[in-house]
């Protein structure tokens, strides 16, 4: 059995079948390959674009999607081992990883981490405790990565540029009035290097750098494929020749859980903002983000318009890779 729990374990080759298999189904999306098959999916935080492209990419190849929200339409869930459950979760995740493997055909989950502890949130026990305990295929649809959208944007890249190999990656940090998850900055991070891409971290200072685990691999994957890793302060620079700039805010690791401390660096940095300016520095550079975002808070009005902009293009592709997924992992 496999799981799709970050990109870190599939190979550049085993991704590439993905989105191949995604690119058929985007020409073809209503088939009955899944007919009979089900998934149940546990939202733990907020959803719009992953709930709806799981359930309606389900029921696009005849299957059946189940979407249940522990703490409110369904039971409180405990996920640490050997807990003694004297607070509000009612059951444990042995037994609802048990119990949904014996429903469902496959798990996903949306976790996302306590901002209290890096240390301890950056292990990602949540999604692994549910891997561990369940007996069907686990899906991460986002907890510390998320796997799910970076398909999804290399799809994008795939479709506008064809080869991406060396082609210039702006991984920028923009602005928003708090601290937010690294997670789909890491995944941004180690697809672009998995698949050979010029990447540019670009972030305020050393303080917003990403975990060293994902900065690490990142290094690895360039090596492996032939592409660069560099991390930059400099807005102009990073922008300069730029063949894609993707943006995501997030906190800054050292003040993780104290966000009134972090808000003494994040309220001097208003100015990574992505505009049109930056954008002109770039080699007609493409423009994307995971949504949702706060127009000229983290990218102008000018730029969210632009015919560069590629935001649309990647949510929508957030449902054909879904479903790519779930075929691979029922091997169907």
């Amino acid at each position: 059995m496999r799981n799709f729990l970050s990109t870190i374990d599939w190979s550049r080759e085993q991704l590439d079948g993905l989105l191949s298999l995604a690119m058929d189904l985007k020409q073809d999306p209503v088939q009955e390959r899944l007919k009979g098959k089900s998934i149940a999916l546990m939202f733990l935080n907020p959803s719009m674009r992953t709930r709806t492209s799981f359930d309606l990419g389900m029921q696009q190849l005849g299957g059946i999607a189940i979407v249940l929200q522990p703490g409110k339409d369904a039971w409180g869930v405990e996920f640490d081992p050997g807990a003694v459950m004297e607070g509000d979760a009612e059951e444990h995740i042995a037994e609802v990883a048990g119990v949904l493997s014996r429903y469902c055909d496959l798990i996903g989950l949306r976790a996302f981490p306590q901002f209290k502890d890096w240390s301890n949130d950056r292990q990602d026990k949540v999604i692994r405790s549910l891997a561990q305990h369940a007996s069907v295929p686990v899906i991460n649809m986002e907890t510390i990565v998320h796997p799910c959208q970076e398909l999804a944007l290399m799809m994008t890249l795939k479709e506008r540029f064809g080869d991406v190999q060396n082609r210039k990656f702006v991984l920028t940090w923009t602005w928003h009035p708090r601290p937010l998850n690294t997670a789909v900055a890491n995944s941004a991070l180690l697809i672009a290097s998995k698949f050979g891409m010029d990447v540019t971290l670009l972030c305020p200072e050393e303080a917003y750098r990403l975990d060293s685990q994902f900065e690490s691999a990142a290094t690895r994957f360039s090596d492996q494929a032939g592409g660069s890793f560099q991390v930059s302060h400099d807005i102009e620079e990073a922008y300069s020749g730029a063949d894609m700039v993707y943006a995501k805010s997030w906190g800054a690791l050292p003040y993780y859980g104290r966000p009134d401390e972090e808000w003494e660096l994040r309220k001097n940095y208003r100015h990574f903002m992505v505009t049109e300016d930056k954008m002109a520095l770039t080699d007609n550079g493409l423009f994307s983000h995971c949504l949702p975002l706060r127009r000229n808070v983290k990218a102008s009005d000018g730029v969210m318009d632009s015919e560069y902009c590629v935001v649309l293009d990647e949510a929508e592709n957030r449902l054909h890779v879904q479903k790519a997924v779930m075929l691979n992992l029922l091997g169907l």
